[in-house]
């Protein structure tokens, strides 16, 4: 019987569903006498998991991919002489909801109440520029996530940034960043130091962990009754993030890690 389950398990998909259950695999195997519950016993005896599934990228190999992100994490750890690093990036299509009911504030012994039903309001995508040797954030609304959107984004940095210092751009591969036109505009403005992550790793993205505050202590909340009030609340955030801003700690050194 274990072995039944087992090639059942491992060997094949249910007819209509896309994971075995207990129950499904008892009911398959119903000419055995077997109930979902001793199939429970059997699987956990055999450490067997069908309902769970581990996610992984199978990535090509890029022989330059330790090289770029060593690139890049000694920009972090080491700010080059009369330069600034930024990190710049975008976050796209993010949800201007509001509830169709208010929600119960939380009280002693009981947890705040939300109901389900949301209105959707519309979409709002920004652009965000990370300062990491003081981790003050420079956000902006932007319309489309194209090329001429980024380059007018970087021509603004270039009018507000001290004209004597360089400034290393960490960027990752997205088509904004790579095309034609803004690498003809980045040739065309050499104090711009462009270094681009390697494919597939955004964590190397210091943006990417503003994104990460931003959706948790705002946006995974928050309540917006238009893209508009959504935009101001973004922008006021970061603003009274940037009051107490730091840099972030790092620690990798872009040394390959450790396989497990």
């Amino acid at each position: 019987m274990h072995l039944r389950i087992v090639a059942t398990v491992t060997g094949q998909l249910p007819e209509a569903d896309s994971a075995w259950t207990h129950r499904l695999i008892a009911e398959h195997l119903s000419e055995d006498g077997i109930s979902a519950s001793q199939v429970g016993r059997i699987l956990a005896d055999l450490d067997l998991k069908p309902r769970r599934v581990r996610g992984w990228l199978t990535r090509p190999a890029d022989p330059d991919f330790f090289s770029k992100a060593a690139d890049v994490c000694d920009l972090y750890l080491h700010q080059p002489q009369d330069s600034i690093v930024v990190c710049v990036d975008e976050k796209t299509a993010i949800g201007a909801r509001s509830r169709k009911h208010p929600e119960q504030r939380a009280q002693p012994g009981r947890v705040a109440r939300r109901e389900f039903e949301y209105i959707r309001h519309g979409t709002v995508s920004i652009i965000a520029a990370l300062d990491v040797h003081s981790g003050h954030v420079v956000t902006e609304q932007i319309a489309k996530n194209d090329s001429a959107t980024f380059i007018a984004f970087l021509t603004t940095r270039d009018a507000h940034v001290d004209p004597a210092l360089t400034i290393h751009l960490v960027l990752d591969n997205g088509s904004s960043h790579t095309s034609k036109a803004t690498t003809k505009w980045l040739a065309a403005h050499p104090r711009f130091q462009p270094h681009y992550t390697p494919k597939h790793a955004s964590w190397l993205d210091q943006a990417e962990l503003f994104f990460s505050i931003l959706t948790r202590r705002l946006l995974r909340r928050g309540e917006f009754t238009s893209r508009q009030d959504l935009a101001d609340k973004i922008e006021n955030f970061t603003i009274v993030y940037n009051r107490t801003a730091k840099p972030y700690r790092w620690t990798y050194d872009g040394r390959p890690l450790k396989v497990t």
